[in-house]
Protein backbone atom coordinates (compact mmCIF):
# COMPACT_ATOMS: atom_id res chain seq x y z
CA UNK A 1 0.00 0.00 0.00
CA UNK A 2 1.37 3.39 -1.03
CA UNK A 3 0.37 6.67 0.64
CA UNK A 4 1.05 10.13 -0.79
CA UNK A 5 0.42 13.30 1.20
CA UNK A 6 -0.63 16.15 -1.09
CA UNK A 7 -1.59 18.37 1.86
CA UNK A 8 -1.87 18.59 5.67
CA UNK A 9 1.77 17.47 6.05
CA UNK A 10 3.47 19.71 8.60
CA UNK A 11 0.50 22.09 8.47
CA UNK A 12 -3.17 22.45 9.36
CA UNK A 13 -5.24 22.65 6.18
CA UNK A 14 -5.63 21.25 2.63
CA UNK A 15 -6.01 17.64 3.76
CA UNK A 16 -5.57 15.45 0.68
CA UNK A 17 -4.10 11.93 0.84
CA UNK A 18 -3.73 9.43 -1.99
CA UNK A 19 -3.92 5.73 -1.11
CA UNK A 20 -2.86 3.21 -3.76
CA UNK A 21 -3.01 -0.56 -3.74
CA UNK A 22 -2.73 -2.90 -6.71
CA UNK A 23 -4.52 -1.00 -9.49
CA UNK A 24 -6.80 1.09 -7.25
CA UNK A 25 -6.18 4.74 -6.31
CA UNK A 26 -8.40 6.76 -3.98
CA UNK A 27 -8.24 10.17 -2.34
CA UNK A 28 -8.98 10.62 1.33
CA UNK A 29 -10.25 14.22 1.57
CA UNK A 30 -9.69 17.10 -0.84
CA UNK A 31 -9.32 20.30 1.16
CA UNK A 32 -7.95 23.82 0.86
CA UNK A 33 -5.95 25.94 3.27
CA UNK A 34 -7.48 29.31 4.09
CA UNK A 35 -5.37 32.21 5.33
CA UNK A 36 -3.92 35.36 3.85
CA UNK A 37 -3.71 33.38 0.61
CA UNK A 38 -5.66 30.23 -0.23
CA UNK A 39 -3.39 27.22 -0.71
CA UNK A 40 -4.33 24.07 -2.61
CA UNK A 41 -3.17 20.45 -2.43
CA UNK A 42 -0.04 19.65 -4.46
CA UNK A 43 -2.04 17.17 -6.51
CA UNK A 44 -1.29 17.49 -10.25
CA UNK A 45 -4.39 17.76 -12.42
CA UNK A 46 -2.81 15.12 -14.65
CA UNK A 47 -3.36 12.58 -11.86
CA UNK A 48 -7.13 13.09 -11.69
CA UNK A 49 -7.97 10.70 -14.53
CA UNK A 50 -6.29 7.88 -12.60
CA UNK A 51 -8.31 8.32 -9.39
CA UNK A 52 -11.00 5.68 -8.81
CA UNK A 53 -12.88 7.47 -6.01
CA UNK A 54 -12.77 10.22 -3.38
CA UNK A 55 -13.87 9.71 0.23
CA UNK A 56 -14.55 12.82 2.34
CA UNK A 57 -14.22 12.60 6.11
CA UNK A 58 -16.28 15.72 6.89
CA UNK A 59 -17.59 18.98 5.47
CA UNK A 60 -15.08 21.59 6.65
CA UNK A 61 -13.37 23.32 3.74
CA UNK A 62 -9.89 22.21 4.78
CA UNK A 63 -11.12 18.68 4.00
CA UNK A 64 -13.63 19.26 1.18
CA UNK A 65 -13.03 22.65 -0.45
CA UNK A 66 -10.89 21.37 -3.34
CA UNK A 67 -13.69 19.19 -4.73
CA UNK A 68 -15.09 21.79 -7.18
CA UNK A 69 -11.65 22.31 -8.69
CA UNK A 70 -11.11 18.56 -9.04
CA UNK A 71 -14.37 18.23 -10.97
CA UNK A 72 -13.68 21.40 -12.96
CA UNK A 73 -10.31 19.94 -13.96
CA UNK A 74 -11.88 16.78 -15.34
CA UNK A 75 -12.35 14.20 -12.59
CA UNK A 76 -15.27 11.97 -13.61
CA UNK A 77 -15.57 9.61 -10.66
CA UNK A 78 -17.69 9.56 -7.52
CA UNK A 79 -17.27 11.19 -4.13
CA UNK A 80 -18.43 9.13 -1.15
CA UNK A 81 -19.78 10.78 2.03
CA UNK A 82 -22.23 10.47 4.88
CA UNK A 83 -25.53 12.27 4.02
CA UNK A 84 -25.15 15.38 6.23
CA UNK A 85 -21.54 15.76 5.07
CA UNK A 86 -22.76 15.99 1.49
CA UNK A 87 -25.39 18.60 2.38
CA UNK A 88 -23.07 20.70 4.54
CA UNK A 89 -20.24 20.50 2.00
CA UNK A 90 -22.48 21.96 -0.71
CA UNK A 91 -23.46 24.87 1.53
CA UNK A 92 -19.91 25.67 2.63
CA UNK A 93 -18.44 25.38 -0.87
CA UNK A 94 -21.22 27.53 -2.34
CA UNK A 95 -20.46 30.24 0.22
CA UNK A 96 -16.70 29.97 -0.37
CA UNK A 97 -17.11 30.29 -4.15
CA UNK A 98 -19.52 33.23 -3.79
CA UNK A 99 -17.16 35.17 -1.51
CA UNK A 100 -13.78 34.23 -3.02
CA UNK A 101 -14.69 33.70 -6.69
CA UNK A 102 -11.67 31.42 -7.25
CA UNK A 103 -10.35 31.28 -10.81
CA UNK A 104 -9.78 27.52 -10.74
CA UNK A 105 -13.48 26.69 -10.36
CA UNK A 106 -16.17 26.75 -13.05
CA UNK A 107 -19.93 26.43 -12.69
CA UNK A 108 -19.86 23.14 -14.61
CA UNK A 109 -17.44 21.72 -12.06
CA UNK A 110 -19.71 22.63 -9.17
CA UNK A 111 -22.73 21.06 -10.89
CA UNK A 112 -20.76 17.90 -11.61
CA UNK A 113 -19.62 17.77 -7.98
CA UNK A 114 -23.22 17.86 -6.72
CA UNK A 115 -24.29 15.08 -9.10
CA UNK A 116 -21.36 12.69 -8.81
CA UNK A 117 -21.79 11.63 -5.21
CA UNK A 118 -22.73 8.44 -3.44
CA UNK A 119 -24.14 8.49 0.06
CA UNK A 120 -22.97 5.83 2.49
CA UNK A 121 -23.92 5.04 6.07
CA UNK A 122 -21.76 4.51 9.12
CA UNK A 123 -20.40 0.96 9.58
CA UNK A 124 -21.53 -0.21 6.12
CA UNK A 125 -18.70 -1.56 3.97
CA UNK A 126 -18.51 -0.48 0.33
CA UNK A 127 -15.95 -1.09 -2.38
CA UNK A 128 -13.96 1.07 -4.72
CA UNK A 129 -12.47 -1.51 -7.08
CA UNK A 130 -10.05 -3.62 -5.00
CA UNK A 131 -10.42 -1.62 -1.78
CA UNK A 132 -12.96 -2.29 0.96
CA UNK A 133 -13.91 0.90 2.81
CA UNK A 134 -15.94 1.67 5.90
CA UNK A 135 -16.81 4.94 7.65
CA UNK A 136 -17.23 5.12 11.43
CA UNK A 137 -18.30 8.14 13.54
CA UNK A 138 -15.51 10.61 14.34
CA UNK A 139 -17.40 12.83 16.83
CA UNK A 140 -15.98 16.02 15.29
CA UNK A 141 -18.97 17.60 13.52
CA UNK A 142 -22.28 16.37 12.12
CA UNK A 143 -21.57 13.57 9.63
CA UNK A 144 -17.83 13.39 10.38
CA UNK A 145 -16.19 10.02 9.90
CA UNK A 146 -12.98 8.11 10.33
CA UNK A 147 -12.18 6.12 7.19
CA UNK A 148 -11.08 2.48 7.22
CA UNK A 149 -9.36 1.16 4.07
CA UNK A 150 -8.60 -2.55 3.60
CA UNK A 151 -6.79 -4.05 0.59
CA UNK A 152 -6.69 -7.61 1.94
CA UNK A 153 -3.11 -7.28 3.17
CA UNK A 154 -3.15 -3.98 5.03
CA UNK A 155 -5.73 -2.12 7.08
CA UNK A 156 -5.42 1.65 7.18
CA UNK A 157 -7.39 3.96 9.46
CA UNK A 158 -7.58 7.69 8.74
CA UNK A 159 -9.02 9.81 11.55
CA UNK A 160 -9.82 12.97 9.63
CA UNK A 161 -10.60 15.32 12.52
CA UNK A 162 -11.62 13.39 15.60
CA UNK A 163 -13.14 14.06 19.02
CA UNK A 164 -13.43 11.60 21.90
CA UNK A 165 -15.66 13.64 24.21
CA UNK A 166 -19.46 13.77 24.35
CA UNK A 167 -20.69 17.16 23.17
CA UNK A 168 -24.07 18.83 23.14
CA UNK A 169 -24.57 17.56 19.58
CA UNK A 170 -22.66 14.34 19.19
CA UNK A 171 -21.46 11.15 20.80
CA UNK A 172 -17.69 10.59 20.94
CA UNK A 173 -15.81 8.94 18.10
CA UNK A 174 -16.41 5.23 17.68
CA UNK A 175 -13.52 3.24 19.18
CA UNK A 176 -14.85 -0.32 19.51
CA UNK A 177 -13.28 -3.27 17.70
CA UNK A 178 -10.91 -1.17 15.59
CA UNK A 179 -8.12 -2.99 13.77
CA UNK A 180 -5.40 -1.37 11.65
CA UNK A 181 -1.71 -1.80 11.03
CA UNK A 182 -1.42 1.81 9.81
CA UNK A 183 -2.97 4.96 11.29
CA UNK A 184 -3.05 8.42 9.71
CA UNK A 185 -4.04 10.73 12.54
CA UNK A 186 -4.64 14.41 12.99
CA UNK A 187 -2.30 16.11 15.48
CA UNK A 188 -3.86 19.57 15.82
CA UNK A 189 -3.53 19.52 19.61
CA UNK A 190 -0.85 16.86 20.09
CA UNK A 191 1.76 19.03 21.79
CA UNK A 192 3.04 18.61 25.34
CA UNK A 193 0.93 21.50 26.62
CA UNK A 194 -2.24 20.37 24.82
CA UNK A 195 -4.28 18.93 27.67
CA UNK A 196 -7.80 20.34 27.70
CA UNK A 197 -9.70 21.60 30.71
CA UNK A 198 -13.14 20.10 31.34
CA UNK A 199 -15.78 21.73 29.16
CA UNK A 200 -18.00 22.78 32.07
CA UNK A 201 -15.19 24.72 33.74
CA UNK A 202 -14.32 26.40 30.43
CA UNK A 203 -17.98 27.17 29.66
CA UNK A 204 -18.54 28.62 33.15
CA UNK A 205 -15.56 30.94 32.70
CA UNK A 206 -16.69 32.02 29.23
CA UNK A 207 -20.26 32.75 30.36
CA UNK A 208 -18.97 34.74 33.34
CA UNK A 209 -16.87 36.82 30.95
CA UNK A 210 -19.86 37.40 28.65
CA UNK A 211 -21.95 38.49 31.65
CA UNK A 212 -19.22 40.99 32.53
CA UNK A 213 -19.30 42.35 28.98
CA UNK A 214 -23.07 42.71 29.13
CA UNK A 215 -22.79 44.50 32.48
CA UNK A 216 -20.36 46.98 30.87
CA UNK A 217 -22.86 47.62 28.05
CA UNK A 218 -20.72 45.88 25.42
CA UNK A 219 -21.20 43.28 22.74
CA UNK A 220 -19.67 39.79 22.90
CA UNK A 221 -18.61 38.76 19.41
CA UNK A 222 -17.80 35.08 18.84
CA UNK A 223 -16.28 34.05 15.49
CA UNK A 224 -17.15 30.41 14.85
CA UNK A 225 -17.00 27.85 12.07
CA UNK A 226 -20.47 27.75 10.49
CA UNK A 227 -20.56 23.97 10.91
CA UNK A 228 -19.85 22.41 14.28
CA UNK A 229 -18.39 25.10 16.51
CA UNK A 230 -21.27 27.51 15.87
CA UNK A 231 -23.92 24.93 16.81
CA UNK A 232 -22.07 23.76 19.91
CA UNK A 233 -21.54 27.36 21.02
CA UNK A 234 -25.14 28.38 20.39
CA UNK A 235 -26.57 25.39 22.24
CA UNK A 236 -24.23 26.11 25.14
CA UNK A 237 -25.32 29.77 25.29
CA UNK A 238 -28.98 28.74 25.05
CA UNK A 239 -28.64 26.26 27.93
CA UNK A 240 -26.95 28.84 30.17
CA UNK A 241 -29.51 31.51 29.25
CA UNK A 242 -32.45 29.19 29.94
CA UNK A 243 -30.99 28.35 33.34
CA UNK A 244 -30.65 32.05 34.20
CA UNK A 245 -26.86 31.93 34.60
CA UNK A 246 -26.32 33.91 31.40
CA UNK A 247 -28.03 37.29 31.37
CA UNK A 248 -30.82 37.45 28.81
CA UNK A 249 -29.81 39.52 25.80
CA UNK A 250 -30.32 38.90 22.07
CA UNK A 251 -28.16 36.17 20.56
CA UNK A 252 -27.56 36.87 16.87
CA UNK A 253 -26.48 34.29 14.26
CA UNK A 254 -24.77 35.75 11.20
CA UNK A 255 -23.26 34.23 8.05
CA UNK A 256 -23.97 30.65 6.96
CA UNK A 257 -24.85 29.56 10.49
CA UNK A 258 -28.63 29.73 9.95
CA UNK A 259 -28.49 27.39 6.93
CA UNK A 260 -26.20 25.01 8.82
CA UNK A 261 -28.63 24.98 11.76
CA UNK A 262 -31.45 23.87 9.46
CA UNK A 263 -29.32 21.04 8.06
CA UNK A 264 -28.52 19.91 11.59
CA UNK A 265 -32.22 19.89 12.45
CA UNK A 266 -33.08 17.87 9.33
CA UNK A 267 -30.33 15.36 10.16
CA UNK A 268 -30.89 15.13 13.89
CA UNK A 269 -30.89 11.31 13.56
CA UNK A 270 -27.08 11.63 13.30
CA UNK A 271 -26.91 13.53 16.59
CA UNK A 272 -26.74 11.98 20.06
CA UNK A 273 -29.84 10.19 21.37
CA UNK A 274 -30.47 12.70 24.15
CA UNK A 275 -30.79 15.52 21.64
CA UNK A 276 -33.12 13.48 19.44
CA UNK A 277 -35.39 12.68 22.41
CA UNK A 278 -35.37 16.30 23.52
CA UNK A 279 -36.74 17.33 20.13
CA UNK A 280 -39.01 14.40 19.26
CA UNK A 281 -40.47 13.55 22.67
CA UNK A 282 -40.46 16.84 24.56
CA UNK A 283 -41.08 19.24 21.67
CA UNK A 284 -38.02 21.19 22.86
CA UNK A 285 -36.03 22.12 19.77
CA UNK A 286 -32.78 23.93 20.66
CA UNK A 287 -32.07 24.59 16.98
CA UNK A 288 -35.14 26.84 16.93
CA UNK A 289 -34.68 28.50 20.31
CA UNK A 290 -36.47 31.80 20.88
CA UNK A 291 -33.15 33.14 22.14
CA UNK A 292 -31.68 33.00 18.60
CA UNK A 293 -32.09 35.73 16.01
CA UNK A 294 -30.94 35.07 12.45
CA UNK A 295 -29.30 38.04 10.72
CA UNK A 296 -30.54 38.05 7.13
CA UNK A 297 -29.82 41.54 5.74
CA UNK A 298 -26.99 44.08 5.78
CA UNK A 299 -29.38 46.64 7.22
CA UNK A 300 -30.14 44.37 10.15
CA UNK A 301 -26.41 43.82 10.71
CA UNK A 302 -25.80 47.57 10.66
CA UNK A 303 -28.52 48.14 13.26
CA UNK A 304 -26.92 45.53 15.53
CA UNK A 305 -23.46 47.07 15.19
CA UNK A 306 -24.67 50.65 15.68
CA UNK A 307 -27.20 49.90 18.41
CA UNK A 308 -26.39 50.62 22.04
CA UNK A 309 -27.92 47.41 23.39
CA UNK A 310 -25.71 44.63 24.65
CA UNK A 311 -25.86 41.44 22.63
CA UNK A 312 -24.05 38.22 21.78
CA UNK A 313 -23.09 37.75 18.13
CA UNK A 314 -22.01 34.36 16.79
CA UNK A 315 -20.73 34.79 13.26
CA UNK A 316 -18.46 33.43 10.57
CA UNK A 317 -15.70 32.92 9.74
CA UNK A 318 -14.16 30.97 12.58
CA UNK A 319 -10.56 32.00 11.89
CA UNK A 320 -11.51 35.55 10.80
CA UNK A 321 -10.49 35.00 7.17
CA UNK A 322 -13.64 36.54 5.69
CA UNK A 323 -17.40 36.75 6.16
CA UNK A 324 -19.48 39.02 8.41
CA UNK A 325 -16.92 38.95 11.25
CA UNK A 326 -14.83 41.41 9.23
CA UNK A 327 -17.64 43.98 9.34
CA UNK A 328 -18.13 43.49 13.06
CA UNK A 329 -14.43 44.02 13.74
CA UNK A 330 -14.34 47.06 11.47
CA UNK A 331 -17.27 48.69 13.27
CA UNK A 332 -17.01 47.30 16.80
CA UNK A 333 -13.34 46.45 17.27
CA UNK A 334 -12.33 49.88 18.54
CA UNK A 335 -14.89 49.92 21.38
CA UNK A 336 -13.19 48.91 24.67
CA UNK A 337 -16.45 47.63 26.20
CA UNK A 338 -16.81 45.03 23.46
CA UNK A 339 -15.17 41.62 23.62
CA UNK A 340 -13.95 39.14 21.02
CA UNK A 341 -14.23 35.57 22.23
CA UNK A 342 -12.21 32.93 20.35
CA UNK A 343 -13.52 29.37 20.74
CA UNK A 344 -11.77 27.43 17.96
CA UNK A 345 -8.43 26.79 16.31
CA UNK A 346 -6.68 29.76 14.69
CA UNK A 347 -4.18 28.84 11.96
CA UNK A 348 -0.94 30.68 11.40
CA UNK A 349 -1.34 33.61 9.05
CA UNK A 350 -4.97 34.29 9.97
CA UNK A 351 -6.28 37.46 11.61
CA UNK A 352 -7.64 35.32 14.43
CA UNK A 353 -4.14 34.05 15.23
CA UNK A 354 -2.68 37.55 15.15
CA UNK A 355 -5.34 38.88 17.49
CA UNK A 356 -4.72 36.03 19.91
CA UNK A 357 -1.02 36.91 19.86
CA UNK A 358 -1.83 40.50 20.88
CA UNK A 359 -2.15 42.48 17.63
CA UNK A 360 -3.73 45.89 18.22
CA UNK A 361 -4.29 46.71 14.59
CA UNK A 362 -5.33 44.64 11.59
CA UNK A 363 -6.05 45.34 7.94
CA UNK A 364 -9.41 44.63 6.34
CA UNK A 365 -9.65 45.22 2.60
CA UNK A 366 -6.49 47.33 2.82
CA UNK A 367 -7.90 49.54 5.57
CA UNK A 368 -6.24 49.68 8.98
CA UNK A 369 -8.55 48.80 11.86
CA UNK A 370 -7.54 49.58 15.43
CA UNK A 371 -8.46 46.95 18.01
CA UNK A 372 -9.16 48.15 21.53
CA UNK A 373 -11.78 45.52 22.42
CA UNK A 374 -10.70 42.72 24.75
CA UNK A 375 -9.68 39.47 23.08
CA UNK A 376 -10.11 36.25 25.05
CA UNK A 377 -9.83 32.56 24.24
CA UNK A 378 -11.96 29.74 25.66
CA UNK A 379 -11.03 26.33 24.32
CA UNK A 380 -14.22 24.63 23.09
CA UNK A 381 -12.45 22.45 20.55
CA UNK A 382 -13.93 19.53 18.62
CA UNK A 383 -10.47 17.96 18.30
CA UNK A 384 -8.81 15.39 20.53
CA UNK A 385 -5.86 16.39 22.70
CA UNK A 386 -2.60 14.48 23.09
CA UNK A 387 -3.76 12.34 25.98
CA UNK A 388 -6.94 11.31 24.18
CA UNK A 389 -5.09 10.47 20.98
CA UNK A 390 -2.62 8.25 22.83
CA UNK A 391 -5.43 6.43 24.59
CA UNK A 392 -7.19 5.94 21.27
CA UNK A 393 -4.10 4.45 19.65
CA UNK A 394 -3.71 1.94 22.46
CA UNK A 395 -7.15 0.53 21.57
CA UNK A 396 -6.35 -0.15 17.91
CA UNK A 397 -5.47 -3.81 17.48
CA UNK A 398 -2.34 -4.55 15.46
CA UNK A 399 -1.18 -0.96 15.11
CA UNK A 400 2.42 -0.59 13.86
CA UNK A 401 2.71 2.53 11.71
CA UNK A 402 1.54 6.04 12.61
CA UNK A 403 1.56 9.04 10.24
CA UNK A 404 1.02 12.44 11.86
CA UNK A 405 -0.87 14.99 9.75
CA UNK A 406 -3.01 18.11 10.25
CA UNK A 407 -0.76 19.67 12.88
CA UNK A 408 1.98 22.23 13.38
CA UNK A 409 5.56 20.89 13.10
CA UNK A 410 6.55 21.65 16.69
CA UNK A 411 3.59 19.82 18.14
CA UNK A 412 4.11 16.88 15.79
CA UNK A 413 7.74 16.47 16.86
CA UNK A 414 6.71 16.46 20.51
CA UNK A 415 4.05 13.86 19.77
CA UNK A 416 6.48 11.74 17.78
CA UNK A 417 8.82 11.63 20.79
CA UNK A 418 5.97 10.39 22.98
CA UNK A 419 5.07 7.59 20.55
CA UNK A 420 8.37 6.41 19.08
CA UNK A 421 8.92 3.59 21.60
CA UNK A 422 5.59 1.96 20.65
CA UNK A 423 5.12 2.62 16.93
CA UNK A 424 6.95 3.49 13.74
CA UNK A 425 6.03 7.18 13.71
CA UNK A 426 6.38 9.25 10.53
CA UNK A 427 5.91 12.98 10.07
CA UNK A 428 5.36 13.00 6.29
CA UNK A 429 6.67 15.62 3.89
CA UNK A 430 4.40 17.55 1.52
CA UNK A 431 4.03 15.55 -1.70
CA UNK A 432 6.02 12.76 -0.08
CA UNK A 433 5.02 9.17 -0.79
CA UNK A 434 5.48 6.25 1.60
CA UNK A 435 5.07 2.51 1.19
CA UNK A 436 3.56 0.43 3.97
CA UNK A 437 4.97 -3.11 3.95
Amino acid sequence: MKITFYGAAGEVGRSCIMVESNDTRILLDAGIKLGEHTEYPLLPDSELATIDGIVISHAHLDHSGYLPHIYTAGYKGYTYTIKPTFELTNVLISDYVRISNPENIKREGILKMTKMHKLVEYHEEFRIKNLSIKLVPAGHILGSAMIEVNDGKHRLLYTGDVNFRTTRLLDPAYTEHLRADTLITESTYAGESDVFEGEKKTADMMVASINDTIKQGGKAIIPAFAVGRAQETLLLLDDYMRSGILQKVPIYMDGMIGKAMRIHRHNVIYCRDELQKRILLNDDDPFKSKNFNNVTTRQQRSRIMEGKESSIIVTTSGMITGGPIMKYLERCGNVPQNKLIIVGYQARGTIGRRLLEGAKEIFIDGKKVNISMTVERYHLSAHADKRQLMSFMSRIQGLKNVFLVHGEPGKQKEFQESLKDKYNVVIPQLAGDYTVN
